[in-house]
């Protein structure tokens, strides 16, 4: 590092014309610029300089050795602009990945409003139901569902979820809509697979009870459970941003909607990212414009 500095010491006494007016240039003694260039000549095993009371000339080396200063110069100069356009604006590729449903059903509509607000970011988002590495597949941002998030990592919240228990009004027409919990096992249902085999603990109120629900249907994915759901074929377990549209179109009716699902089911949505002082401008602006087209949508 300190032979970068010599070089960048030797190029302002060339362009300076001396040894006198770099020193002036720099806030530096003329002896202290001697010192310097006199050990880049010593780490470079040659003169640069050919000097005079009166004149100063570039030897042979010296002339080459100015030219490879002057193009780290001025690369040093072009990284720092970039730097400053970097910290001004977002700009850039921004590499998000998210769970499928998740990513379909809320972030993705968020999306064209964020590419208006930072027409300089280009967003590549990969949804897969697994966990991503971050450095190993070079993402600058991933979309987890979890309670807690793994050591080593960043994250914000973005959203809170739970899971619901929906129905078609053509399903319910058809078969009573369940009272209790306990009543769920006369009826087709369906969820996701693994995590919800066992034992549900459900509450309302004060009201804890343990219930065994076993599914007619198991798919790993939630918006196809809804779609399932929608043609009338099982009550169907999802999480609440899988099913709010079609709650509010009324295109399935809530069941149970005085119990909710206990621990270890549900959470928090966080992105997640690798830690550090400085976060890329553009993953910021990311984060915060999701955060805030959340809390707008209410």
């Amino acid at each position: 590092m300190e032979m970068l500095r010599e070089m960048a010491i030797f190029a302002q006494v060339v362009d300076s014309g001396g040894f006198s007016a770099a020193a002036r240039q720099l806030g530096l003694t003329t002896s202290a610029v001697s010192r310097h260039v006199s050990r880049l000549e010593a780490h470079l095993g040659g003169r640069l300089l050919q000097r005079t009371t009166r004149s100063l000339a570039l030897t042979e080396l010296g002339g080459h050795v100015h030219a490879a200063c002057a193009r780290m110069l001025g690369t040093a100069r072009e990284i720092h602009a970039l730097a400053g356009n970097y910290s001004a604006r977002p700009n850039g590729v921004i590499r998000v990945t998210a769970p499928v449903a998740f990513g379909q059903l809320w972030l993705a509509p968020k999306l064209p409003g964020f590419l208006a607000l930072y027409p300089e970011v280009d967003v590549q988002l990969t949804l897969v139901d697994r966990i991503v590495d971050l450095i190993e597949d070079g993402a600058d941002l991933a979309i987890r569902i979890t309670r807690e998030v793994a050591p080593g990592l960043a994250a914000r919240p973005l959203c809170a979820m739970r899971y619901l228990l929906v129905a078609s009004p053509g399903y319910l027409a058809e078969h009573a809509a369940p009272i209790t919990p306990e009543e769920l096992a006369a009826h087709r249902c369906s969820h996701v697979g693994a995590p919800f085999d066992g034992p549900w603990t459900v509450q309302r109120g004060d009201s804890v009870v343990s219930v065994s629900v076993p599914a007619r249907v198991t798919i790993n994915n939630s918006a196809a459970i809804l779609a399932m759901v929608e043609a009338g074929g099982a009550i169907g377990l999802v999480p609440d941003f899988t099913a709010r549209a079609a709650l509010a179109a009324g295109r399935v009716v809530q069941v149970l909607p005085d119990w909710r699902l206990c621990e270890p089911h549900g959470g928090a949505v966080h992105a997640v990212y690798m830690p550090g002082k400085h976060l890329a401008l553009k993953v910021r602006a990311f984060i915060d414009y999701v955060v805030a087209a959340h809390a707008d949508a209410g």
